[in-house]
């Protein structure tokens, strides 16, 4: 066992953890943060993207070890029960961004990295950041288009 020492959602964790334990495993198990979803134990599907010092991560391919001192953010860290949804997440949910919901959690968190980098990103852009992620309910569509109204809502709002 290995000790770590993470910040989870703003929280300060320390736990001992097995050396091969994957991160996705210790948020979902550990931390009972099961808004990360395992999709496919490959990283091909991005279902598991989360943060890590605010760059997007497919948890799956991550050792929490190796993340010792890191600060990880879910998406659970967007928005509480009962609070207001984060943009990105109103956006999705008004422009029906989301059909089963499965890969919503890794678009949403996907989505926000891009905008990180690019707040005003174009059509392409947005499709060839999303190639690490699988939908296989919307054809997309309205994954993209929610990720161009969140990114106007966020700018005027500065989130």
């Amino acid at each position: 066992m290995k000790s770590v020492e993470l910040t989870i959602n703003g929280k300060a964790v320390s736990r001992k953890v097995e050396p091969r334990q994957l991160l996705v495993d210790f948020l979902r198990e550990d931390m009972r943060l099961t808004g990360t979803h395992v999709g496919c134990d490959t990283s091909q599907c991005g279902a598991c993207v989360v943060h890590v010092d605010g760059k997007p991560v497919k948890s799956c391919t991550a050792l929490v070890v190796q993340l010792d001192g890191a600060d990880v953010k879910t998406i659970e860290s967007l928005a509480a029960d009962g609070e207001e949804l984060h943009p990105m997440q109103e956006a999705f949910r008004q422009n029906h961004g989301l059909q089963c919901g499965f890969c919503t959690p890794g678009m949403v968190m996907s989505a926000l990295g891009l905008l990180d980098q690019n707040p005003d990103p174009s059509e392409t852009e947005i499709r060839e950041w999303l190639e690490g992620n699988i939908c296989r309910c919307t054809g997309y569509h309205n994954i993209v288009k929610s990720i161009q109204a969140a990114a106007t809502t966020m700018a005027a709002t500065n989130k």
